[in-house]
């Protein structure tokens, strides 16, 4: 394998918050490498670090020690650099969805568009809808939505600026067992079909089955890779 390989490298990670007696480390000298077209899950119990270390994989939370390359490129710990490479190289997915209730999903899509400064693609976005098979939803507001509907759309969210790099908090912790697989089976497509490379923050050992790795997370490292 060559470095061309490694779409995501971290080295020694360290993340800590708060002070003196309060503070508490979080991510701990973390060492992580995700290859191009890799679908790797990271499984922990909670408070083990996972969502701290997917937030700063995903460019959102900068660390306090360490470094990261992202498609070849040194991540830099801010400025207009950073924010470049977060919003044109990083698709994100949460448990939460974070869709904009007043708005429609198509709306919901396009608005993370026009934030990236991109124009808006119609055609594309459509597919999209229809390849997670949402389409019947694109002119509802998430209120009129399905739980695991509101998913896909956000799903749809993070694709369509086209990332090299799909990052998924508990993407199935919100979801019914019907919904949960319908979504791991688009994650699995998506992987296998379309070679993406996604990286999805889980507890169950269920929703990590469907990766192509996986790594344990512990007290603020990987226990194994």
């Amino acid at each position: 394998m060559t470095d061309d390989d490694n779409i995501l490298v971290a080295q020694g990670l360290k993340k800590s918050y708060g002070s003196g007696p309060a503070r508490v480390d979080v991510l701990r000298g973390l060492d992580l490498t995700v290859r191009a077209g890799e679908f790797l899950a990271v499984m922990g119990p909670s408070g083990c670090g996972k969502s701290t270390l997917l937030h700063v994989l995903g460019l959102v939370t900068p660390p306090d020690g360490g470094a990261m390359r992202l498609c070849g490129r040194a991540v830099p710990r801010g400025g207009r650099t950073l924010q470049q490479m977060r919003r044109q190289n990083v698709g994100m997915v949460f448990q939460r969805f974070n869709l904009l209730s007043v708005l429609t999903a198509e709306q919901n899509v396009n608005i993370s568009l026009r934030v990236r400064g991109l124009a808006r693609d119609g055609a594309r976005v459509r597919a999209l809808f229809e390849e997670m098979g949402v389409d019947h939803v694109r002119r509802r507001k998430p209120g009129a939505m399905s739980i695991g509907e509101q998913q896909r759309v956000a799903v749809v969210r993070a694709l369509a600026h086209r990332p090299d790099v799909l990052l998924a908090d508990e993407p199935t912790g919100n979801l019914d067992s019907a919904s949960a697989q319908r979504l791991l089976e688009l994650f699995r497509r998506l992987h296998g079909d379309h070679q993406r490379t996604i990286v999805m923050i889980t507890h169950s050992a269920e929703a990590a089955s469907v990766a192509q790795r996986i790594v344990h997370m512990k007290d603020g490292t990987l226990c194994d890779s």
